[in-house]
C-alpha cells in the first residue's frame, strides 16, 4: 500500500508537516511519501493565466502523486480560519485539470493543528464539508490543539488522551482499508 501525506502549509517550520510525519510513522510497514508544498509552487491561479499559459505541469505532477497512492494523510494549516494560500493555489490549479476531482476518490485521514486551543477547527470543518465534493473519501478527522504544549519533536503527541484518540482513529482507518 502506498500512502501520501502532505501539510497544507509552505512553512519550513510547519507544525502540520510535523503532525503528518508523526502520523505517517504509524504506517511504517507501508510505502509512505510526505510531500512539501514548496515543491509545487505555481503562479497564483487566474482564468487569464489558465487561458494564456494552460495548467502548469506541477499541477499535473501533484495530481499524479495523488493518483499513485492508496491513502492520503493531510493536515491543514489554518490561516484566517481557512486554507493557507499555498494549499489553496495548488487545490485551485489541480481542480482545473479536465475530468478530474482533486483528490481522485482516495480515502483520506484529514487533520489540522495549530498553536491555539481550537487546533485548526475552522479549517478542518471547512475541508470536511468541501473535500468530499472534490473526490476525497474522508475516513476520519483529527484535530491537535495547542500544538506546542501537546507535541514534542522527539516523542510526538505527549498528551496521553490525544494520543489515544489519534491511535483509535488510525486503527479505524486501517480496519476500514483492511491494512
Amino acid at each position: 500500500m502506498k500512502i501520501l501525506g502532505f501539510a497544507g502549509s509552505n512553512s519550513s517550520e510547519s507544525i502540520n508537516r510535523k503532525l503528518v510525519r508523526y502520523v505517517s510513522s504509524y504506517f511504517s510497514e507501508h510505502e509512505v511519501e510526505v510531500l512539501d508544498l514548496n515543491d509545487y509552487e505555481m503562479p497564483i491561479y487566474s482564468m487569464d493565466r489558465e487561458r494564456d499559459d494552460g495548467i502548469p505541469l506541477l499541477a499535473y505532477a501533484f495530481a499524479q502523486k495523488i493518483d499513485e497512492c492508496d491513502l492520503l494523510i493531510v493536515s491543514l494549516a489554518e490561516n484566517n480560519s481557512a486554507y493557507s494560500a499555498a494549499f489553496k493555489n495548488i487545490f485551485d490549479w489541480v481542480s482545473r485539470i479536465p475530468q478530474r476531482k482533486v483528490f481522485g476518490e482516495k480515502p483520506m485521514l484529514l487533520m489540522a493543528t495549530s498553536p491555539g486551543p481550537r487546533g485548526g477547527a475552522s479549517v478542518l470543518e471547512l475541508a470536511k464539508a468541501r473535500f468530499p465534493r472534490n473526490g476525497a473519501e474522508i475516513t476520519d478527522t483529527f484535530s491537535l490543539p495547542a500544538f506546542y504544549e501537546n507535541f514534542d519533536d522527539a516523542k510526538g503527541i505527549v498528551s496521553i488522551e490525544l494520543r489515544l484518540q489519534l491511535e483509535s482513529k488510525i486503527k479505524s482507518v486501517k480496519e476500514r482499508l483492511q491494512i
